[in-house]
């Protein structure tokens, strides 16, 4: 049987770096904060390392004593963060503001359809009737989370009501390949690119469902979303490049080579326990090592991008900067390439 082939001790000095290097950045109450603040905890988690949980600790205090902005579907992905904290600490502050974030998104945030969340990024409508894939990282799974350790089942059926609806608006069936965005009012995909890093949200919170949500065979939805993603994964592995890498634009050999996407599609692969994937997650380690520095900055990562209006937007967006998403879709996959051996799988659905 094929063998993930890493240093286990190399692996988490690795992480260290990352985490340290993340640490050092001023991120505050948003999205690239809570990709970030996820894959430390991720971190934690599979290395069981106190100062990991610590320093997040003391610098989401912070932003708490500081003031929370508005709610948006990109500010709920702190409540990744807040739930790794609740789960550890038992601090009641953080089960509220959990609890306020899914209030929010049940009883305020903009929807359409059969209650579709649009995908916001501040107070205002930012694009009205649009879902974008980036929701099911920000949201989506957020929801999951929070509904199977809150026990409130209400939750976890409006997230998997997501997933369906994202998987019908934005994955194409000829390929498996998703899009960036729909337009619910247009009734069209936009510009219409298979772009790295929705694929990246798609894959990596579909496959992790069925290790957050017991007995997930027993919900339909689940059914259609491990569907989905069996497609999407079998489509993505043939578009890796010799690097062990996927572009920003996944069919496109003129666009550049994307670190958060990779890492992203990576974890997915790792979380799926298929065998038949060994061989590409072996490549995607060596390709992500290669793209991190000594001081733990992961580089080529593109920056916030938007449903761009042509190709030509998407591969010049600028991939020079450190990035949250990127130090922690990093993070993500090393803590799955070390718990690998640990998880289950979901019985081959």
């Amino acid at each position: 049987m094929g063998k993930l082939v890493y240093d286990r001790e190399q692996i988490e000095l690795v992480m260290d770096r990352v985490v340290e290097r993340t640490m050092r950045m001023d991120m505050t109450w948003d999205w690239p904060c809570g990709v970030a603040y996820y894959g430390i905890g991720t971190a934690y988690e599979a290395t069981g390392k106190k100062e990991y949980l610590d320093v997040v600790k003391e610098r989401v205090d912070e932003l708490i004593d500081l003031g929370l902005p508005a709610f948006t579907v990109n500010t709920c992905a702190m409540g990744h963060v807040l739930l790794t904290l609740y789960e550890a600490t038992g601090e009641e502050r953080y089960r509220e503001i959990i609890e306020a974030k899914a209030d929010y998104l049940e009883k305020e945030a903009l929807r359409f359809g059969d209650r579709v969340l649009q995908h916001t990024v501040s107070a205002a409508n930012d694009f009205p009737e649009q879902c974008w894939a980036d929701t099911l990282f920000m949201a989506a799974l957020f929801l999951l989370r929070a509904g199977v350790a809150l026990g409130r089942q209400e939750l976890v059926e409006d997230a998997l009501n997501q997933w369906y609806w994202h998987i019908q608006y934005l994955q194409d069936e000829k390929n498996g390949l998703w899009f960036h965005g729909y337009n619910n009012l247009k009734k069209d995909h936009m510009s219409g690119f298979y772009w790295g890093r929705a694929n990246c949200w798609a894959a990596y919170t579909m496959s992790r469902v069925s290790h957050i949500l017991p007995e997930c065979y027993l919900y339909p939805a689940y059914l259609e979303i491990t569907g989905s993603l069996n497609e999407q994964l079998s489509a993505l592995k043939l578009l890796q490049t010799e690097k062990g890498l996927w572009r920003t634009l996944l069919d496109d050999e003129d666009s550049y080579e994307e670190v958060s996407a990779s890492a992203g599609i990576g974890a997915a692969l790792l979380s799926r326990k298929n065998p038949l994937y060994i061989k590409y997650i072996n490549r995607t380690i060596a390709g992500l090592l290669d793209n991190i520095t000594e001081d733990g900055r992961v580089m080529n990562v593109s920056g916030g991008t938007a449903v761009m209006r042509d190709r030509e937007g998407y591969r010049n967006i600028s991939k020079k900067w450190i990035q949250g998403w990127g130090q922690g879709m990093a993070l993500a996959f090393f803590a799955g390439l070390l718990e690998y051996d640990r998880m289950g799988g979901d019985g081959a659905l």
